[in-house]
């Protein structure tokens, strides 16, 4: 009788167990749930404010899930080991080891971390930003603790480790300004053909098409540069940043037909 209560009473105990296991599973999906919905309306939210916010958003979401996954993971598995009264003490004691072990031979780490944190933290630059980085140019696509995601224009990924970074060159903060060089004959009316490209930048800022794309009046700077038989004629648009390739192809495209137009030859 004695051993038939004491089978009861162990399968009651790990039938108890088993439920409060599953109700730890169910409990960390839920909350898992909850935080990535309201990471998500945030994100909705600042999107509705503009570009710049919705690409911090973005980047700090980002970084934040990946946090609050740990630190999700962590707290059921700890609450697991508790229901069914396993010691953590081992587990500990073996990750102090390897965490001193791991200490030692990870400052490369370490450091890639800490980069990764400040990154964020300055807003030095977002997730759909065009930057260059440790040498490398291209669009990012994932910001994490340890390294950077860049896809260059040929459709390149390029992991760049964030303790790399010394120098960001950012090309879609806040603005940009394309700068307009055309190559006219050393021979040409330097006067007439500067209106021609001022006339033609200020045609190109008025197009509807380009409303808030081009956000600044068009400047003539003048003559840059003297290349022997070429004189380098400079001109400048103020765009949104992420727009800077785009105007400045078209702004090259329709002054060289304007020139062409005119009967102002490029050098042979």
């Amino acid at each position: 009788m004695a051993m038939l209560a004491q089978e009861v009473v162990e399968d009651l105990t790990t039938t108890g167990s088993l439920m409060a296991t599953a109700v730890i599973i169910v409990v960390a999906v839920v909350v898992y749930w909850l935080a990535s919905t309201a990471g998500r309306r945030y994100v909705e939210r600042m999107s509705a404010r503009g570009h710049d916010r919705a690409s911090r958003a973005q980047t700090l979401w980002v970084v934040l899930r990946r946090l609050i996954l740990l630190a999700i993971l962590i707290t059921a598995v700890a609450f697991v080991f508790t229901v069914w009264g396993w010691s953590l003490a081992p587990f500990l004691a073996v990750g102090t080891v390897l965490a001193a072990a791991f200490g030692f031979g990870a400052q490369n780490l370490v450091r890639d971390f800490l980069a990764g944190f400040f990154i964020v933290l300055e807003n030095q630059f977002h997730v759909g930003d065009v930057v260059t980085i440790a040498g490398v140019t291209g669009a990012v696509e994932d910001i994490q603790l340890r390294v950077t995601l860049l896809r260059d224009e040929e459709g390149n990924q390029h992991y760049v480790p964030n303790g790399q970074i010394v120098v960001t060159s950012n090309f879609t903060a806040n603005y940009a300004l394309p700068v307009i060089d055309v190559a006219v004959p050393y021979s040409t009316d330097l006067d007439h053909a500067l209106d021609v490209l001022s006339d033609e930048l200020q045609k190109l800022a008025a197009d509807p098409g380009f409303q808030g794309v081009i956000t600044g009046s068009p400047e003539v700077l003048g003559v840059e540069d003297v290349r022997g038989a070429e004189v380098i004629l400079r001109g400048r648009l103020r765009t949104r940043p992420d727009k800077r390739w785009m105007v400045k192809r078209e702004a090259l495209k329709r002054v060289t037909e304007r020139f062409e137009s005119e009967g102002i030859f490029p050098p042979s």
